[in-house]
Formats: C-alpha cells, structure tokens, sequence
C-alpha cells in the first residue's frame, strides 16, 4: 500500500465527482497506466504522483481506477454489490471488508 495513501484495501468510498460508492481492491503510491490512458480518462487532470485506487463499483459489474483526490469516505456503511467482491474479501463487517488471502 502507498505510505500516504488515504484509505487501504477493503475501505468503502465515494466517488465525489460520478457520485458512485465501491470497495477499494488495490492501491497504488501513483498512476501505474500509460500517459495516453490519463490523457483520455483522467480529464479533471487529477496529480500522477499522489495515490490511485482500483474500485469494485457499486451495483455494477465493472471497476475504476481513481485518484484519490476524488474520492472520500462513504458512511453509509453497507456492503457492496459486485460479482467480484467474493474473489478478494471473506468477510465485511462494520462497513470494512477483510481481504480473503495474500494480495499483491
């Protein structure tokens, strides 16, 4: 995990632009995809060099990838819904899921 990152693996969050919740599976210290991929999707031209996420989303089958800067805690404190959460968590349980094994 990234030294400074604000939330960890498991964490609930807010996307405060696309105003969507998910489940944080991944951190990374910086922006680990391409210059052209940033160039593309990152239009609100969030920094390289802080903290990103990889974001299982809410009520949906598909996942972001999320600088830090737009995102915030999400405080309802219920589950998500995604196909994927059962791969990388065995247990959620006061609005924090538990990783289910070792991940890189």
């Amino acid at each position: 995990m990234a030294a400074n990152a604000q939330f960890s693996i498991g964490d609930l969050v807010h996307h405060k632009l696309f105003d969507y919740r998910g489940v944080i599976v991944d951190v990374d210290p910086r922006l680990m995809l391409s210059d052209e991929w940033y160039e593309t999707v990152a239009r609100s031209r969030p920094p390289k060099d802080k903290p990103w996420y990889r974001v299982l989303v809410h009520d949906a089958i598909h996942e972001t990838y999320v600088a830090e800067r737009n995102l915030e805690p999400d405080t309802s404190n219920a589950p998500v819904r995604h196909p994927m959460v059962d791969i990388f968590f065995s247990n959620f349980s006061d609005g924090h899921y538990m990783a289910a094994g070792r991940m890189n």
